[in-house]
């Protein structure tokens, strides 16, 4: 996936009420000078643990677009070994591509891919299938999730935070794979100083529970690991899976 708006170089100064960073730029941008401080919009909700610190590189995107406040979007932070995709809102397109492309192989053999499919009063981030929609032959849900925690020993872990959300998904996932349904757990890792994942059982005890039963109940739990760079964004293949 390359970044589709221009990407600049800057330094982040802080994080904050969540979705926002001071940033101050490294290079001139369209509307700013090098060395003033702009204020980036940060699509994520966690809490980031591990993916910045003051003063640590980062590359932002730049939209021209008259509705939104915000002109810059934080895209990837870099911690001196490794870019971090810190966007939460690219893992869906970055599985739907490698998907399409063949990388990921467990999920191949279908003949449709589409995104945000709807399933009882839910929706799940990637539907599979062959055949009509009424009639499918083949059929396999997908939820996607952006790991970007660090662990001990060069794991990465998710999630960074406790998540109810994340925690509703995988029971989601069982109760598709208990209806005789295909169901995955997708896990998009975007850092490269990683070589294996786990749950983060010290964060959250209950979603590591909930995805060691998924697992056990046939819902399939897959790994990949991205390349960032400044041109985009790559999932390359599969790295170990610790539960």
């Amino acid at each position: 996936m390359k970044f589709e708006s221009n990407i600049y170089r800057g330094i982040i100064l802080k994080r904050y009420k969540r979705f926002l960073a001071d940033i101050k730029l490294s290079e001139d941008t369209p509307l700013h000078k090098k060395g003033e401080v702009i204020v980036a919009h940060t699509a994520n909700t966690g809490s980031m643990k591990t993916c910045w610190d003051e003063n640590w590189n980062v590359l932002i995107s730049y939209h021209d677009n008259p509705k939104r406040k915000l002109k810059y979007s934080l895209e990837l932070t870099h911690n001196g070994d490794t870019w971090i995709g810190v966007n939460t809102s690219l893992p869906n397109k970055l599985a739907m591509e490698a998907i399409e492309s063949g990388v990921i192989k467990e999920l191949q053999g279908y003949e449709t891919i589409k995104g945000e499919e709807k399933i009882g009063k839910s929706r799940i981030d990637i539907y599979l299938y062959n055949g009509k929609k009424s009639e499918p032959i083949k059929e396999c849900y997908v939820e996607v999730k952006n790991v970007t925690l660090l662990g001990e020993n060069k794991r990465a872990l998710f999630p960074d935070s406790v998540s109810e959300r994340g925690q509703k998904h995988l029971e989601e996932l069982r109760e598709i794979k208990k209806n005789g349904i295909r169901a995955c757990m997708l896990y998009i890792v975007q850092r490269e100083d990683v070589d294996s994942f786990s749950p983060a059982s010290e964060i959250d005890p209950r979603y590591s529970e909930l995805l060691k039963l998924a697992h056990g109940e046939g819902v399939e739990v897959l790994v990949y690991q991205c390349k960032l760079n400044e041109l985009g964004i790559e999932v390359l293949h599969p790295i170990e899976l610790v539960l």
